[in-house]
């Protein structure tokens, strides 16, 4: 049992008996913490859709990137019994809330639409509780992608790396020529994410998900484990040496302006290139991360819908569900947010190349068992788990002396002492 577990059951258990309030008929309230940029544009589509079928959206959002405040206020407001309609709510998180009883079952939604048919097993899994769904899909993001400015590497006559050794050998020349060869801001989940690209090419799709879902120990106190850390380690050696505390953004812009070669990171980046001017495959390249170009590792946003007692309400969140999970409205908001549609029907003629070669890899991969989840981005795991693996990853990416055979030893700690 998670920490968020206890704390709602607890406050679930004093405050079971409060009445749901009534809210007007036909509104749609949704919690989120899409308030900047391309996000907000994507939230006002969403809500003149729900508009134009005759709804009341009630906008309930809470800024704060991560949604840490709106996770705040969200349980404040389910415990007293007046939750809204929709919440932004991503991976475990949403079964945790499920196991409280506090969401609605989608499946006539997810029946009338055919959602088994659209969207991946992997994904739909996540979207479930006992078999049953109850949260929607937005969007999907790849984040084992590889960022490249194509200028840089000629400079050192080097191709793109599709190996960890060539990207080893590709970054030896880089620094050789005074050159930054990976781009990379300090903070934990930056740590993560390069780990996880690292974990995945040196275990593989099968161990990465034994290891990051299944949380067996057998994989993570492993020989394997061990060489991930290694070659982690080599990988963050070719990082400057002001990168702590830097933000994603902020690296992205290196490897725009030369500063840097390469980038290891979330689709997310690509609205840095587009925001320049640049154009894909020509400005900048979008390649898999060294060595796992069969395989995606997916962060998926979503919306868990939770329990109302008022009809009208009810059928304007079936219809939130509906509409989130739209040709429409998957088009509009996935080139706004760097993503690709979570549905595998797509039509990508009108999406970016980048956008191209994702869904063509989620799709593919769907099917061969390379799509799993990242822990980087808690889709893998619970917000406990994650916090753990965090601590050891970003400690040794900071040790002056990293041992990969003690950090093995921690994780496997570490990781136990979370379940």
């Amino acid at each position: 049992m998670n920490r968020m577990t206890r704390t709602l059951g607890a406050l679930a258990l004093s405050s079971a008996l409060m009445p749901l309030g009534n809210a007007q008929a036909g509104e749609v309230e949704v919690l989120h913490w899409w308030t900047s940029g391309g996000e907000a544009r994507a939230a006002a589509a969403l809500k003149e859709m729900m508009v134009a079928q005759g709804h009341t959206w009630k906008d309930f959002a809470v800024a704060g990137g991560g949604g840490e405040a709106a996770m705040t206020v969200l349980k404040t407001r389910a415990v007293s019994g007046n939750p809204p309609a929709a919440a932004q709510i991503k991976g475990l998180d949403i079964r945790e809330w499920a196991k409280l009883g506090f969401l609605t079952s989608l499946d006539d939604v997810a029946a009338q639409e055919n959602w088994n048919q659209l969207i991946p097993p992997r994904i739909a899994d996540v979207m479930k509780y006992e078999g049953h769904y109850v949260a929607v899909p937005v969007n999907v993001h790849r984040v084992n992608w590889l960022w490249v400015n194509p200028e840089v590497l000629a400079r050192v006559d080097a191709k793109v790396p599709t190996t960890l050794d060539e990207f080893f050998t590709v970054a030896d020349k880089l620094k050789a020529a005074g050159i930054i060869p990976l781009a990379h801001g300090g903070q934990p989940w930056q740590d993560a994410t390069v780990f996880e690209a690292v974990a995945l090419a040196v275990l593989g799709p099968k161990d990465y998900s034994r290891a990051f879902v299944d949380n067996d120990m057998d994989v993570i106190n492993s020989a394997k484990m061990e060489e991930t850390f290694a070659r982690f380690a080599k990988v963050m050696s070719y990082v400057d040496d002001n990168a702590a505390g830097r933000d994603w953004n902020t690296a992205t812009g290196m490897v725009i302006k030369g500063e840097a070669a390469m980038q290891i990171m979330g689709d997310w980046a690509k609205g840095e290139f587009t925001a320049a001017g640049l154009t894909p495959g020509k400005d900048y390249l979008c390649a898999p991360a060294p060595a796992t170009s069969g395989d995606f590792t997916f962060n998926v946003d979503s919306f868990a819908m939770f329990k109302l007692n008022n009809e009208d309400n009810v059928k304007a969140q079936k219809d939130l569900a509906r509409t989130i999970l739209s040709p429409e409205f998957q088009t509009v908001f996935t080139k706004a947010k760097g993503s690709i549609p979570v549905r595998t029907d797509m039509d990508m003629s009108d999406f970016d190349a980048c956008a191209q070669d994702s869904m063509d890899a989620f799709r593919a991969t769907a099917k061969t068992g390379g799509l799993v989840p990242s822990f980087a981005h808690g889709l893998a795991n619970t917000s406990y788990v994650q916090g753990q693996i965090f601590d050891v990853v970003t400690n040794f990416a900071n040790s002056d002396n990293p041992d990969p055979a003690e950090a093995t030893d921690q994780l496997a700690a570490a990781i136990q002492a979370a379940l």
